[in-house]
C-alpha cells in the first residue's frame, strides 16, 4: 500500500477502504478501528462489507473497534449494525474507562504495519499507510487505553 496523505472526507473514505482492503490482502489477523463514534467511517458501504465478511470467516480472524459513542454508529449505519450481528464472535466493541468519548483518536492498525491515522477529525488530516515505526508508534499510545476499556455496544439489549 503506497502511503498516502488524507486532506478530505471523501480522501479519508477512500484511504479507509484501501488501508482494510491491504490488511486484508496482507492476511492480516487481525485489525483495531477506533473512533469515537465511527459516524464519519464508510461503514455502510457494501465494498467494504463484503471482503470484511469474507476475511471474518477465516479462522482466528479479530476485528476490535475501541469507540465512545456507539449510539451515533448505529444511527449513521444501520447496515453495519445488522451486519455485525453473525460476526459478534470475531467482533469485539469495546469503550476506553479511563478516556472521553472526545479523545478517542480516529486511527486503523492491523498487526503488521498498515496504519490510517487522523489528527485533525474536523479538517479532516491524517495518512495512511504501510509504515512500520508508525504503527508501532500508534499501537504504544493505544494500548493502555485499550487494556483498560470496557465491553461495549452489545448486539441484544440486556433482558431480550
Amino acid at each position: 500500500m503506497t502511503p498516502r496523505d488524507i486532506s478530505t472526507q471523501l480522501e479519508f473514505g477512500d484511504a479507509l477502504r484501501a488501508t482494510v482492503l491491504a490488511a486484508i490482502a496482507r492476511d492480516a489477523r487481525s485489525m483495531l478501528w477506533c473512533d469515537p463514534d465511527f459516524v464519519a467511517w464508510p461503514l455502510d458501504d457494501p465494498a467494504l462489507l463484503d471482503p470484511l465478511a469474507t476475511w471474518l470467516r477465516r479462522p482466528m480472524r479479530r476485528l476490535v473497534l475501541l469507540g465512545g459513542r456507539y449510539d451515533r454508529m448505529e444511527r449513521a449505519h444501520p447496515r453495519f449494525t445488522r451486519w455485525r450481528d453473525p460476526w459478534v464472535h470475531a467482533i469485539d466493541t469495546r469503550e476506553p474507562s479511563d478516556l472521553a468519548p472526545a479523545d478517542v483518536p480516529t486511527l486503523f492498525l492491523d498487526d503488521g504495519p498498515t496504519v490510517l491515522e487522523l489528527w485533525d477529525r474536523d479538517i479532516p488530516r491524517g495518512r495512511a499507510g504501510r509504515d512500520p515505526a508508525a504503527a508501532a508508534s500508534a499501537r504504544d499510545r493505544i494500548d493502555a487505553a485499550l487494556q483498560r476499556s470496557v465491553p461495549a455496544w452489545p448486539t441484544k439489549p440486556l433482558g431480550l
